[in-house]
């Protein structure tokens, strides 16, 4: 291009701004003017537009005939791309809108619209109107995959700066010899409740009567009950059983009313003598030796328990154990991963909270259990489900994390305890058919298990009740990211004290 023909160029566009500048000042005119062209804003630190003009963008010049464009005369030539609905939605602000509102706990943003993601079950359970049914939790990923990070931030760390909130969780990962919240609960001013099966740990007195508080025997048999199951390797009591367990409770409690609280090892010898209590003396002879057959079947089970785990379950409850603080962590690391020692620590925590939360109204608290399989197979998933409604008039959100949900039984207890859960976090699962039952089990998306297999860490699937499910990235603070990876960088962590 010429100097002349640049100069005239030039020219022509400052007639246009002058034109169109004239035009805004005519009040009937100004509907018709085009646009005015302004120079797009400039980063000064890198030379960069910070916005996108169209008219310094290619293309034909904008144009402001509304007739011509009636008649199409301004139509593409061509047909558009095909696409489908949800790739088209980048197109439309109001589609790709926040998926959540402010209200709760900040969790991280949303990967389409990269909006803030903030939610709490309590929150949304107290809400009006009810946005869950249920203020219950289930976190899902492979080893690896953030889940727990994820866990100790949006569940522990931030729910506590909150008014009258705290957190209880049952801590099986290892790291150095104890749970990996030992650090985090010293911080709140409480050490770690220890298990070990050696009598180095903390007892628990499975008739202490702060365990079973406010629920009396019925409690009481509840969790020998449930213990008894789980030696048995998952294998119910007959009604006979029962019933010998039932009287032999009772008899020990009526002998220890006025003096000491008794133990598991108090109830045994009085399952030998089942047959002699007053209330069975109108049996025949045979329904008297069947009884007493059952009370020494359900003897010789607890005699074992005890025998394999005397330093847990043997002797009146260890004074440490204190559930007071705004985080208290049953360190159950040490215990092994088979057995019964796990899950019935777990079901006597549990019951023992809920006695705990009872004399505390107001309060609400997050229950994390860290391989949360083990509260939600076998005879433990029995006694959580039937405190569910307990559970949501004391203000507890139980939170259940674990690696694949293919653990849990088909039609169990637990099963149930999971699908009605409002609140979804699904991490990545590299096997198919971990992925296929998160996505059925949570109704989302056809494509989403093929998603799912290939998240990347630090990135889930985020659901809670009915709403579409979204893709999420959690975002932590760098004190945060410090403290939920390794205890010994929250050690040098600054800026948390008891």
């Amino acid at each position: 291009m010429s100097a002349h023909a640049a100069d005239t160029d030039k020219h022509r566009k400052t007639e246009r701004k002058d034109a169109a500048k004239a035009w805004h000042t005519m009040p009937v005119l100004r509907a018709f003017a085009p646009p005015v062209e302004t120079a797009a804003q400039v980063n000064e630190a890198t030379g960069e537009a910070r916005e996108i003009v169209p008219w310094t963008m290619p293309g034909t010049r904008l144009r402001t005939k509304l007739s011509a464009a009636r008649r199409g005369l301004y139509a593409p030539a061509l047909p558009g791309a095909p696409t489908s609905t949800r790739q088209a939605e980048i197109l439309n602000t109001a589609i790709i809108g926040a998926p959540t509102g402010t209200n709760g706990v900040v969790i991280g943003r949303d990967v389409l619209s990269r909006t803030m993601i903030a939610h709490d079950p309590v929150t949304a359970y107290n809400a009006s109107p009810r946005l869950v049914s249920s203020p219950n939790v289930v976190v899902i990923g492979d080893v690896g995959s953030g889940k727990s990070s994820l866990t100790k931030t949006v569940y522990v760390i931030r729910p506590l700066l909150l008014n009258k909130r705290r957190a209880v969780v049952f801590d099986k990962k290892d790291r150095g010899g104890e749970g990996e919240y030992g650090e985090l609960a010293r911080a709140y001013g409480h050490e770690p409740i220890k298990f070990a099966v050696d009598g180095s740990g903390t007892r628990l007195n499975l008739l202490d009567p702060l365990i079973s508080r406010g629920t009396g025997m019925v409690g009481q048999m509840q969790l020998l009950n449930v213990v008894a199951r789980l030696a048995r390797e998952d294998q119910a009591l007959n009604e006979w059983e029962e019933e010998a367990l039932r009287a032999a409770l009772r008899r020990t409690v009526n002998q220890y009313q006025d003096g000491r609280t008794p133990t598991l090892a108090d109830v045994l010898p009085n399952l030998s003598r089942v047959a002699d209590m007053e209330d069975y003396a109108g049996l025949s002879s045979q329904a008297i030796d069947g009884l007493h057959q059952a009370g020494l079947s359900v003897r010789f089970t607890l005699n074992t328990l005890l025998q394999d785990y005397g330093g847990l379950l043997d002797g009146e409850t260890s004074k440490n154990v204190d559930l007071r603080g705004k985080l208290t962590a049953f360190d159950i690391s040490q215990l092994p991963d088979q057995g019964p020692a796990v899950p019935a620590v777990m079901a006597i925590g549990h019951m023992w909270l809920l006695g705990r939360l009872r004399e505390d109204r107001g309060w609400a608290t997050n229950c994390v259990y860290e391989e949360g399989w083990h509260i939600a197979a076998g005879p433990s998933a029995q006694l959580a489900r039937a405190n569910q409604k307990l559970s949501r008039g004391l203000g507890l959100s139980n939170v259940f994390v674990f690696h694949k949900g293919t653990d849990i039984p088909a039609g169990s207890p637990g099963m149930a305890m999971i699908q009605e859960a409002q609140t979804v976090h699904v991490h990545r699962q590299t096997l198919r058919e971990d992925a296929l039952w998160a996505a059925r089990t949570f109704a989302f998306g056809a494509d989403t298990a093929q998603q799912i297999e290939r998240l990347a860490d630090g990135h889930h699937i985020f659901k809670y009740s009915s709403r579409p499910e979204t893709l999420v990235q959690h975002i932590r603070s760098p004190w945060e990211t410090q403290i939920t990876d390794t205890d010994e960088a929250f050690k040098a962590a600054a800026g948390i004290q008891g």
